[in-house]
């Protein structure tokens, strides 16, 4: 009786393991869909530069329209109920988080406490890379810079040094040019009464070629140390 049902069981196990997978069954969850809604959402909503669409959070979510609506509501009333300083909107056909009106004296007073404070070398860096390649995105100021610059840019939008202008055509990525703020404070007339540092940058045809975001990193300083009796390469700011 016991070799009987060794049997047994070792012709289920076969049959299991042979068994093709049902065509009905739903496949595993992978990627960000596999992750739990709402945090994804949260975190997604953090880093937004505009309110993100039901239908974009969707799709890079991996979830119905309707679950991750659902949710946004959800989250919105909860936020509500605990009276957070912050609170999540569906504005302009997107959802993103603003700071609540009732806190803006608190909002106000950390933004006019930062202007009086000195740029970091990272923000003057920024401004430096924004002010000579202008308009330019994000995503080239950080390839210049060897870094991430969204916080360096928050601040220097914040400071009235940089505004946006705009989107580029072919990928639809923001924009930023310096102010009429920023060439008061440097006591310029214009753009054109910056120091000339066209011989120690690369060429366009290099920079797309050389990075893959279209701008190769360098150092402005060592450049300007060593001018044209280096030849070629380039170094990395970091």
């Amino acid at each position: 009786m016991t070799q009987q049902t060794e049997q047994l069981t070792q012709q289920t196990e076969q049959q299991t393991e042979q068994a093709p997978p049902r065509p009905d069954a739903p496949p595993a969850e992978t990627g960000a869909a596999a992750l739990e809604l709402k945090p994804a959402l949260e975190a997604v909503l953090m880093v937004v530069d505009e309110p993100a669409t039901e239908e974009h959070l969707a799709k890079v979510l991996g979830r119905p329209r309707r679950a991750v609506a659902d949710a946004l509501r959800e989250l919105a009333d909860e936020y509500a109920q605990q009276r957070r300083g912050f609170e999540l909107r569906l504005i302009a056909g997107g959802w993103r988080f603003y700071t609540r009106p009732e806190y803006a004296e608190a909002v106000e007073s950390f933004v006019l406490d930062g202007q009086h404070a000195r740029l970091t070398q990272a923000a003057l860096e920024t401004l430096a890379v924004i002010a000579y390649r202008q308009p330019v995105t994000r995503s080239r100021v950080s390839a210049v810079r060897g870094v991430n610059c969204d916080g360096v840019i928050r601040t220097l939008l914040q400071r009235g040094l940089v505004e946006e202008a705009g989107s580029e055509p072919e990928t639809g990525a923001i924009l930023y040019v310096t102010t009429n703020y920023f060439l008061e404070r440097m006591g310029l007339r214009g753009l054109d009464e910056l120091p000339e540092l066209a011989p120690f940058l690369p060429e366009a045809d290099q920079v797309e070629g050389e990075s893959q975001e279209g701008v190769p990193s360098f150092d402005v300083d060592a450049d300007a140390d060593e001018g044209g009796e280096r030849g070629g390469g380039s170094t990395t700011d970091h």
